[in-house]
């Protein structure tokens, strides 16, 4: 970091002047604007994708019919994962222009997939055409990831950066919904899928503005030095924390959408459970940053999954299905909160030429994680109560977990611990 200028006798490195990275500054012309202009666009064209798609995997059937079909489908959303992490680290760390290309790749082939999705709607080929979807989108997320440091001047914007990033997808795609449905509604899905092309289409026009970010001198191979720092202790404690964050996500979604769905519930109840989960999630990502002004993003992790422990001790108690929906707000928060911080980890520690790899790495673990952990109020019917209570004994389990492997070491806020993340 830019306080620890080095050993005595040194010059002090003179802190470069902050880009700003607000929201009014979104239609200028700096790093960050055009990395948020095409991650606005990008968002909203998974929005529209999603909307057509949306009903057909289970609501439509009843709970024991559904599970093969959600089965199947988390498979789906694992499989993506197989292609992009072998493939998209080496390709994001070895070409000056790789990552920028990456994205713009990503978000044609969107295009092009949306317009046959449109053609196929009501044919088998659509799944194939589904699935490039989804590789698509998963490659553009890891390469956003390893974007964003190309975008700032110092360490310590990191999460207000990821966080900009974060409230403005969640205000994407709730501005897009609404166009969305309406299109739904009035010409179908398939037209709701050219939508989406064309939204696609116009920020492949904004890709084509990002800016480059460094690459690996040595693209045959990692280096020791770079293998070392991606295994250091905060990026390994980090993920650990993230993957059970992400694991609360997958689990409580289906939790809630199958306890719902034996109880018979109104489907507008699964609905205020998404809300309450999007609301959380904006919130997260605007009180990241405010949290990180007085905290290391590693305190901001342990926070998180002390919330979701918090809140499944107090939703399980009452059991009901507004306290579900509460929960889903309360994973919301932290399981955002939490990605900001540990992107910012990653960002920060890992090293810029090698960021690509890392994240479609973890990004790979954290979607199995997600799997894995969703599959289980699938496959075995778990009252609501007891699941969220199953949720907070587990985060109770991870942060014990945390504080333990962090003792005896320096604080993330001590001189050492700085020093050793200085660039």
């Amino acid at each position: 970091m830019a306080d620890t200028a080095g050993s005595a006798g040194s010059t002090p490195i003179q802190k470069p002047a902050r880009r700003v990275i607000s929201l009014a500054g979104l239609t200028g012309n700096s790093p960050f604007a055009r990395l948020a202009q095409t991650h606005i666009l990008a968002i909203g064209g998974d929005t529209l994708v999603t909307i057509a798609l949306a009903g057909s995997l289970f609501f439509s059937a009843d709970p024991n019919a559904a599970k093969g079909r959600v089965a199947l489908y988390l498979a789906l959303t694992m499989a993506p994962f197989a292609v992009v992490a072998p493939l998209l680290g080496p390709i994001l760390d070895r070409s000056r222009a790789g990552r920028r290309m990456v994205v713009i790749v990503s978000l044609i082939g969107r295009a092009v997939a949306c317009l046959f999705m449109a053609r196929h709607l009501n044919t088998p080929l659509l799944y194939p055409e589904a699935f490039v979807v989804l590789v698509f989108s998963k490659a553009y997320f890891v390469t956003k990831a390893a974007l964003v440091p190309a975008t700032v001047d110092d360490d310590r914007q990191l999460v207000r950066a990821n966080s900009r990033l974060a409230v403005l997808a969640v205000v994407a795609g709730f501005v897009t919904a609404g166009p969305g449905a309406a299109v739904l509604h009035l010409f179908g899905a398939d037209w709701v899928l050219r939508l989406a092309a064309v939204v696609f289409a116009v920020a492949i026009v904004a890709g084509v503005r990002l800016a480059r970010a460094p690459v690996a001198r040595h693209p045959t191979a990692p280096t020791q030095a770079e293998t070392d720092e991606l295994r250091s202790r905060d990026i390994r404690l980090g993920a650990t924390a993230m993957a059970t964050l992400r694991g609360a996500v997958g689990f409580l979604t289906f939790l809630l959408a199958f306890s719902f769905r034996r109880a018979h519930a109104p489907s507008w109840w699964f609905g205020v459970a998404i809300v309450a989960s999007l609301a959380g999630t904006l919130l997260g990502a605007l009180i990241a940053p405010r949290a990180r002004k007085l905290v290391a993003e590693e305190r901001i992790l342990m926070a998180a999954l002390v919330i979701v422990f918090v809140g499944g001790v107090v939703c399980g108690w009452n059991g009901s299905r507004a306290a579900g929906a509460a929960m889903a707000g309360v994973v919301g928060v932290a399981a955002s909160a939490g990605k900001l911080a540990f992107d910012s980890i990653v960002q920060r520690d890992a090293p810029d030429a090698a960021q690509g790899r890392a994240f479609a790495r973890f990004e790979t673990r954290f979607q199995l994680v997600w799997v894995a952990a969703a599959l289980l109020p699938v496959l075995i019917p778990i009252p609501r109560r007891a699941g969220m209570l199953l949720l907070a004994l587990a985060c109770a389990a991870a942060t014990i977990f945390y504080l333990v492997s962090r003792r005896g070491y320096p604080s993330p806020d001590s001189p050492s611990s700085s020093s050793r993340r200085a660039r």
